[in-house]
């Protein structure tokens, strides 16, 4: 795991509370039995700030770390399709794990059980219990959008615990629980400290996100609980996005050299986060050697493959505003011409024409090698070096890997807005048009009707027309959502919670080709891939030239033409609305607690 050495000191000191069991449904029945609670005397620990600082260090990665390539979704997939991807009889119950691991929070609540006896600093032991809590939170929002309903623990649990057989508690419950936590934590967390520690906008950040989902969820799948209504949350998503766009919890802004043309790449890209925007981040360095392999995955044929699909590149709207679905000839638009006057985001999230590496001097083609759709991804790329230290190596990019950061917050205040049907023009003004404005994009209007190919079942959303009276509006909020949030690990369960099961159905095609041709990619008018008909003789190559064989090299929507459907070749099921939106809880888990209730849909076990 990243960050190894600072969590090895973090476990050194607290290695009996820390690797206690999971909350007592973690598929681990040993663990619950190797806990040598009788040899720790608790009383020397979280006596100081010092001794919960070290404690609480290891969460950054172990609760927040998310990389751009741990999940796929239908804009970016991999070479090889994931088990969420693929869908239908593709999943099935797994017998242990699926994420229902308890541990991160047995060592929350260690925390604020003990710190409050031990600790006799107040002002220590109040930050620490806000930062305990809003890790709870966090641990309870990634629970809630993959089981909806899970049980509510707030103290840690011995082996012979009751409560380690608790029953799920209802999903109203247990964001009622969240709320309290977040808003202890924004009431007492430090403003200062970011964007490597928790600070008050990072605890907006949070609750903003999270009561989008659920006010969302709600709305779309048609839940109506007993306590607050969908329109609840989202109103509570608004005043903490409002409260973090009034500047008291920090002077946040959009980063921007007014260089429209590379201040999305850079921000990403930079080795340090950018404090302007981003309010969390999670720490990489060069020494110590703590980094990730996010250029190496980006770079390298040997890595998982990967690429966005063109169902997503279309998305993207032109220069002037107007949408690309609207060009003539859109459907077998050619690489080069389809990328020619795109939103400037789109060249600085995957490799276009002309493409050059940050500090390179060499245009560099789409590597089909690597991501055979033809739409290579660039977002998160850095140099290639540092002086000496060589970044395409393993896992020894260093690049800062944003949590949040204020543009989502921009983006969710506009969507609750939407959803709520209160949208105005100066609410998109101070929101999304900011957005568009530092791409250097023109500004979105408010009415804006439904775009075709949002709606489209082939490429659009299923149940858009829940959005209600500002559909149209909610559909471009949505567009500039995936675009602006692209590789940030929120499209799989932004489609969750919109009910849009249909689009992992969709087709995940790459370039059009014409039929047997060469094919220039960098837009100099030199050929970098020729494409030759099945049985015939391969042609000679030059320059570099890379041949691919129709219907056995790379395959074809309509067999000697048509777009890169190479996913094609996998097994991709149908959605299964009645059940996919939740993981399964694990049988091991069920037979484990007989008071769990399984999602529905998913394998159980005989009672």
């Amino acid at each position: 795991m990243f960050n190894s050495k600072i969590k090895e000191t973090v476990m050194n000191k607290f290695i009996n509370i820390a690797v206690v069991a999971t909350l007592c449904l973690a598929s681990c029945q040993d663990s619950l039995d190797k806990v040598p609670l009788d040899k720790v005397d608790l009383n020397n620990y979280f006596t100081s700030a010092t001794d919960m600082e070290l404690y609480s260090n290891g969460w950054y990665i172990d609760i927040l770390e998310r990389k751009p390539y741990d999940n796929q979704d239908d804009y970016r997939v991999n070479r090889n399709l994931s088990e969420l991807l693929k869908c239908g009889t593709a999943r099935s119950t797994p017998q242990s794990g699926g994420g229902w691991n308890w541990e991160p929070l047995r060592d929350i609540n260690t925390l604020l059980e003990i710190a409050p006896r031990n600790c006799k600093d107040k002002e220590a032991l109040t930050f620490y219990t806000a930062l305990a809590r809003y890790f709870r939170a966090h641990f309870y929002f990634e629970k809630v959008k993959r089981f909806g309903d899970v049980p509510w623990i707030d103290r840690p649990l011995g082996s012979s615990d009751p409560a380690l057989m608790n029953p799920r508690d209802s999903r109203e419950f247990i964001m009622t629980k969240m709320i309290e936590d977040i808003d202890y934590a924004i009431e007492n967390l430090s403003s200062d400290g970011g964007p490597y520690k928790v600070t008050k906008a990072a605890a907006l950040a949070l609750k903003s996100n999270f009561c989008l989902f659920e006010g969302t969820y709600r709305k779309y799948h048609n839940i109506n609980l007993e306590g607050h209504n969908w329109d609840y949350y989202l109103e509570e998503s608004i005043d903490a996005s409002e409260k973090l766009m009034s500047g008291s919890y920090g002077n946040y802004k959009l980063y921007s050299t007014k260089s429209p043309d590379k201040d999305y790449r850079d921000l990403f890209a930079s080795i340090d986060a950018k404090k302007d925007e981003v309010i969390l981040a999670v720490k990489y360095n060069i020494s110590p050697n703590i980094g990730h392999n996010v250029n190496a995955w980006s770079l390298s044929s040997n890595s998982s493959g990967p690429q966005f699909t063109r169902k997503f590149v279309c998305t993207y709207l032109m220069k002037d505003g107007s949408r690309f679905t609207d060009q003539p000839g859109w459907q077998t638009m050619g690489f080069v011409d389809e990328c020619k006057n795109r939103d400037p985001r789109m060249a600085q999230t995957m490799r276009t024409p002309g493409y050059m590496r940050i500090d390179g001097n060499v245009v560099l083609a789409t590597d089909l090698g690597v991501s055979f759709t033809g739409y290579q991804p660039i977002k998160y790329v850095t140099q290639s070096a540092i002086g000496d230290y060589v970044c395409d190596q393993g896992s020894r990019a260093v690049n800062d890997m944003p949590v949040y950061r204020y543009a989502e917050c921009l983006l969710n205040y506009a969507e609750a807005k939407a959803e709520l049907g209160k949208l105005t023009q100066a609410d998109l003004d101070k929101s999304i048009n900011l957005i568009r404005k530092r791409a250097g994009m023109p500004d979105m209007t408010i009415g804006n009707t439904p775009d075709p190919y949002l709606i489209n079942e082939e490429t659009g959303y299923f149940n858009s027309e829940t959005a209600g009276n500002q559909q149209g509006d909610v559909l471009e909020i949505r567009r500039e959502r995936c675009i602006e949030m692209a590789m940030e690990n929120r499209r799989y369960f932004d489609l969750v919670r919109w009910r849009s099961g249909l689009s992992w159905s969709q087709n995940l095609y790459g370039i059009y080709i014409p039929g047997p041709c060469n094919l220039d990619v960098t837009g100099d008018g030199k050929p970098n891939y020729v494409f030759y008909a099945k049985g015939t003789v391969k042609p000679s190559l030059e320059n570099g030239m890379v041949a691919y064989e129709i219907g056995k090299d790379i395959l074809l929507s309509e067999g000697t033409k048509g777009y890169i459907d190479m996913h094609g070749s996998q097994v991709q099921g149908i959605f299964n609305e009645s059940r996919d939106y939740l993981f399964p809880i694990p049988l091991d888990d069920l037979q484990l607690n007989h008071n769990l209730v399984q999602n529905p849909g998913w394998t159980d076990i005989d009672r």
